[in-house]
């Protein structure tokens, strides 16, 4: 099926500055389809700084490929090494550069989020979060990624399809009281 067709496709980005993860979701109406998904291998370049430039260059081309309306990237979780908290948060901070350039609306979501969505356990492993999307997308064995990484990124963009498919419920009122005073036609004398 050719992007094209897609009602809605959401690319998901599960950053980092050894091994980068997309995976790019097509959605028409309920039925979301895994469109691509991969990794960017990093840890051939010893400088950080052209790491981060391949990082930028590989998500303007999924843009740039995919089209896709929307960007779920998942947030960097705190850790105890600041320098790899630092690190995978610039490597955030590029891969959003490249959609913010092409307008394309992001939306963080924290690692046990993502989990919770897909597999219903917000401490659920790597591998979980990869057999619950192999099952519930319909993904065969063979295309199975070596890397978890990339369903790790398809898990945010499936995170982010399950968020913003639910129905927007309304602030009612907090009370009687609230709720005769907005609703005064309601009340009969």
């Amino acid at each position: 099926m050719r992007v094209e067709a897609y009602e809605r496709i959401i690319i998901g980005i599960d950053p980092g500055t050894n091994v980068m993860g997309y995976g790019v979701v097509g959605i028409n109406g309920k039925a979301p389809v895994v469109v691509a998904m991969g990794v960017l291998q990093l840890s051939k370049y010893e400088d950080h700084y052209m790491r981060l430039h391949r990082i930028y260059e590989r998500v303007t081309g999924l843009v740039n490929q995919y089209l896709p309306d929307e960007m779920a990237i998942e947030a960097p979780f705190f850790g105890k090494n600041v320098q790899s908290m630092l690190k995978l948060g610039r490597a955030q901070g590029v891969a959003m550069a490249a959609a913010l350039n092409r307008q394309i609306p992001i939306t963080e979501y924290e690692p046990r989020k993502i989990k919770m969505a897909i597999t219903g356990n917000g401490a659920a492993s790597k591998e979980q979060v990869a057999n619950m999307l192999q099952r519930t997308l319909g993904i065969k064995q063979d295309d199975m990624p070596e890397f978890l990484d990339a369903t790790d990124a398809l898990a945010a963009a499936m995170c982010h399809f399950y968020e913003s498919s639910k129905p927007i419920q309304s602030h009612g009122s907090k009370s009687w009281k609230d709720f005769i005073a907005h609703h005064p036609d309601k009340v009969k004398k």
